[in-house]
């Protein structure tokens, strides 16, 4: 392992867990001496990669890294990273793959993918609005998030957008609770009918959704060897663009490294 990849496996380290490290942690868990990580900290913390505050011996991570992350987000805007993400999701599942954000407590569509197999397709608009109860996508986000977004969102009046829509609170919250389990909700005719969708969360660098991506099919085509395909892939999905954009699931996220 070269000089770089020592240094970048230290700052590796650092997690939701392991906000501040001590040297003696840092040897430890990077499994250097401890004369080498001393030396690779010291170096890092000079270019403004790690610091130590007020006299504290604990490193945390440092300003520089906050500078490129900036740097990352205006390269790899969310839009563009998410359109490659569909297009593969699209590909992989035949079917139509939408993601969806949260703006002022509503979950909104940003952008979809068409897949070419099928003449008929589920429709997807940009910047409609999806609901949080009768929707994959709005289960998904609200399984994971907070139990004051989840009773805000589920004691509000719930709109019966199909004959099949689900609007007791109990029912949803079971719903809720298989997709913690599952890591993937689901829901058939609920905001459309005929349409059986399947969703994932996508989270933010606080560890809290901030919107989903989803895959949508006709009632009629989702078998169940494509109800498997269209479920690992969309996790998949999901976990890569949450990477990729700087988030982290939280700890015990099915799946999840």
């Amino acid at each position: 392992m070269g000089t770089v990849s020592k240094a970048l496996s230290l700052l590796a380290l650092f997690n939701h867990g392991r906000l501040e490290m001590g040297l003696s942690e840092l040897t430890r868990l990077s499994g250097m001496n401890k004369a080498t990580v001393y030396r690779m900290m010291t170096e890092l913390q000079a270019a403004g990669f790690v610091e130590q505050m007020n006299g504290d011996r604990a490193y945390r991570l440092g300003p520089e890294v906050l500078r490129l992350a900036a740097l990352r987000e205006a390269a790899v805007p969310l839009l563009s990273v998410s359109r490659d993400v569909l297009r593969r999701l699209c590909d992989e599942t035949g079917e139509t793959s939408h993601m969806s954000i949260q703006r002022n407590g509503q979950l909104t569509t940003l952008t979809h993918a068409y897949s070419s197999h099928h003449g008929t397709r589920v429709a997807m608009e940009d910047a409609e609005i999806l609901s949080l109860h009768a929707t994959g996508s709005g289960l998904a986000f609200l399984a994971f998030s907070s139990e004051e977004v989840v009773e805000h969102a589920l004691s509000a009046p719930l709109i019966k957008h199909t004959p099949q829509t689900e609007t007791d609170p109990a029912r949803l919250r079971q719903a809720l609770a298989e997709a913690q389990q599952s890591g993937v909700a689901e829901s058939v005719g609920g905001f459309e009918a005929d349409v059986h969708s399947h969703a994932a969360p996508i989270f933010g660098a606080d560890q809290r959704p901030i919107g989903a991506l989803a895959v949508a099919a006709p009632v009629s085509r989702m078998t169940a060897e494509l109800k498997s395909r269209v479920r690992a892939a969309l996790k998949e999905a999901a976990l890569d663009l949450t990477q990729r954009t700087g988030g982290f699931c939280p700890p015990g996220y099915p799946g999840a490294a």
